[in-house]
C-alpha cells in the first residue's frame, strides 16, 4: 500500500494509475501517512495549514502551545485527511460544527494527478466549486487530500459538564436549546440521560451551569460521559437524521442511541439504510463525473 510523503509524490501516484486504467482506493491503495508537517500556524489568526497525514491528537499537541486547538473530537484519532474525508464529529458539534464548518482550503490531487487548491489560504480554483467543503464526506471518492486550512479557537480555560437523569430527555433538550444557554456539546444518551458541557472562563461556566441547573436540574459530572458518547458512537451501526422538533417522535421509536439534537443525528446500535435524496445523488454524481471523468477513484 503506498504511502505518500510529498504533493509531487502523491500526483505521480494517481497520475500513473490514471494513465494505466487502474483504480486505487484512497486510505487503502494509496495513503497520505508520510504527509505528516504542520506547516503553517497562524496565532494572531486563529488559522492553521497541516498536511493531511498528522493525527488531530499531534495538531492539537502542537495547538496547545498557543493556547489554541482544531475543536473537534470525533471518536477514536484520526488523520486529518481521514477527518475531512469522513466529515467526521464528536459532541462539540454542537458548538463548532463538522470539519466543513472549520475548514478554510485545502489542496488536493484530482484523480488524473492535477493538482488542485482552493479556499482561504490558496488562491486556484477549479470548475467553480468550492472543493475544500465538497471533499468533506466524500470517503475519497472526489480526490485525494494533500492539506488543510482551518479555523481554529481558544483553549477554554474552564470545562464543567451537567448530567440530567430523566425519563424526558427530549422535553429537556428542547428547553436548553430554547434558552440562552451556550453549551459546547449537548448530547442525548438515549434511554435516560442528557448531557451538557460548558466551556470559557469560570464566571462564565459558573454563570451557565447555574442557570442550567434551574431550568432542568441534575448534576455535575466529568469527562467520562464524553468518553462513553464517542465510544457509543463509534461502536454503532447505523445513522439516522431526524428534522428540529421530532428528537421526542425520533427517540420514542428506538431502544437505544446517542443523538445531537442541534445537527439533528442520532447514532444507532443497529443498520439503518440511508439514502441520499435523489437530487442530492444526482448532484454529487454531477461533481463526481466533473472532476473524476475516468471514474479513477469510484472503486
Amino acid at each position: 500500500m503506498p504511502s505518500v510523503s510529498s504533493l509531487e509524490e502523491a500526483s505521480a501516484t494517481l497520475a500513473a494509475a490514471h494513465a494505466d486504467g487502474r483504480r486505487p482506493r484512497i486510505g487503502e491503495d494509496v495513503t497520505t501517512d508520510g504527509l505528516v508537517r504542520v506547516l503553517e500556524h497562524e496565532e494572531g489568526d486563529l488559522t492553521c495549514t497541516v498536511e493531511s497525514g498528522v493525527r488531530l491528537s499531534a495538531l492539537n499537541a502542537v495547538l496547545a502551545s498557543a493556547g489554541q486547538r482544531l475543536s473537534l473530537d470525533p471518536p477514536g484519532d484520526p488523520a486529518i485527511g481521514a477527518l475531512l474525508a469522513t466529515n467526521a464529529s464528536g459532541p462539540l458539534r454542537h458548538r463548532y460544527g463538522a470539519p466543513r464548518d472549520l475548514v478554510l482550503g485545502a489542496t488536493l490531487v484530482l484523480a488524473d494527478g492535477t493538482i488542485a487548491s482552493a479556499g482561504g489560504k490558496v488562491v486556484k480554483n477549479v470548475a467553480g466549486y468550492d472543493l475544500a467543503r465538497l471533499v468533506c464526506g466524500s470517503r475519497g471518492r472526489l480526490a485525494l487530500i494533500a492539506r488543510a486550512s482551518f479555523r481554529l479557537h481558544p483553549v477554554p480555560s474552564v470545562v464543567r459538564t451537567l448530567v440530567v437523569e430523566t425519563d424526558e430527555t427530549a422535553s429537556v433538550a428542547a428547553t436548553l436549546l430554547a434558552s440562552q444557554l451556550q453549551p459546547s456539546a449537548l448530547d442525548v444518551l438515549h434511554p435516560g440521560r442528557v448531557a451538557i458541557l460548558f466551556e470559557g472562563s469560570e464566571r462564565a461556566v459558573s454563570a451557565q451551569l447555574s442557570v442550567a441547573r434551574t431550568l432542568v436540574g441534575g448534576s455535575e459530572g466529568d469527562a467520562a460521559i464524553w468518553d462513553e458518547s464517542r465510544e457509543r458512537q463509534a461502536a454503532s451501526r447505523g445513522r439516522l437524521r431526524f428534522a428540529p422538533g421530532e428528537l421526542a417522535a425520533t427517540l420514542a421509536g428506538l431502544s437505544e442511541a446517542v443523538a445531537r439534537p442541534a445537527s439533528g443525528v442520532a447514532y444507532l446500535p443497529d443498520e439503518v439504510a440511508e439514502e441520499p435524496e435523489p437530487r442530492v445523488a444526482r448532484l454529487l454524481e454531477a461533481i463526481r463525473a466533473e472532476l473524476d471523468p475516468s471514474g479513477v477513484l469510484s472503486a
